[in-house]
């Protein structure tokens, strides 16, 4: 099974997948404790509309990289739905729900324009981790040194996950931190579905952070084993899926599950 990775193409697969469990699992547990888990839904949608923008604008620019398009558009998303929501009386899920609907719709507009056929489209819909380019590692790398940057604000972040109102009263920026952990979210979704696939990035997000709830209730224990399951998921998923001629992507979301399973009986079994 090992004898996988000795390919360029697995280890490009290996490096991009880790990254992306790796940071997917570490804000999977603010997305689950915060019950956002529609939102990471949402944002790779929204992401459509971007990626879709650009495929539009490639016409003109031949060399212009869907990814410099698709980020800005769907920050530029992640952040209307954080100031409609605190500037209404409406749930998340309903300022999410508005705004995926419309930048779906702005996609298909643009997709409507494009005169010519784009495989970029079908790439970013369903993602294809054997197919990591070394630009795609690039810029995964740049997604964790970009995780890195922002890991002195999980305190704050896990304050304001565990008590709001408290982290308020404390004088913690509550508001300008939720913008800039949305913004981030925004960032990893976008570099994440080109590898994995707008279909699949959701459960990258949840399902780890949710094994990990299942089995801690402190959020620093729940942290490190959210990014553990994830991370394992990808260095057991990968080559496995690669020797029972699986599709790599949906077989690591499977594997995933299982372990989720799993540890939902067990708790059970134990409460």
């Amino acid at each position: 099974m090992l004898e996988a990775f000795e390919y360029a193409f697995m280890q490009r697969a290996l490096i991009a997948g880790l990254i992306v469990a790796v940071v997917c699992s570490y804000f999977g547990v603010f997305v689950v404790q915060r019950r956002m888990g529609f939102l990471g839904n949402g944002l790779a949608h929204s992401a459509f509309g971007g990626v879709a923008l650009a495929i539009l604008l490639q016409q003109h620019l031949p060399a212009l990289d869907p990814l410099w398009i698709a980020a800005p558009f769907t920050v530029a998303v992640a952040l209307a739905i954080q100031w409609v929501q605190q500037r209404s009386r409406l749930a998340s899920d309903t300022a999410i729900g508005i705004l995926f609907s419309l930048a779906m719709a702005l996609g298909i507009i643009f997709l409507s324009k494009t005169t010519r056929y784009s495989s970029d489209a079908m790439a970013y819909l369903f993602g294809s981790i054997l197919t990591v380019s070394p630009r795609d590692v690039i810029n995964a790398i740049i997604l964790a040194l970009l995780t890195i940057a922002v890991i002195p604000l999980w305190g704050r972040w896990a304050y304001a996950t565990m008590d709001a109102e408290l982290a308020r009263a404390d004088a913690v920026p509550v508001a300008r931190d939720n913008y800039i952990l949305t913004a981030v979210l925004a960032v990893a979704i976008v570099i994440a579905m080109k590898i994995v696939g707008i279909v699949l990035i959701a459960a990258f997000m949840v399902i780890p952070a949710a094994t990990a709830r299942l089995l801690t209730n402190r959020f620093g224990s729940m942290t490190i084993a959210s990014v553990l399951f994830g991370a394992g998921s990808v260095l057991l998923g990968l080559p496995l899926s690669v020797q029972l001629d699986m599709p790599s992507g949906a077989f690591i979301i499977v594997l995933q599950s299982a372990v989720f399973f799993s540890a939902m009986i067990l708790q059970k079994r134990h409460s």
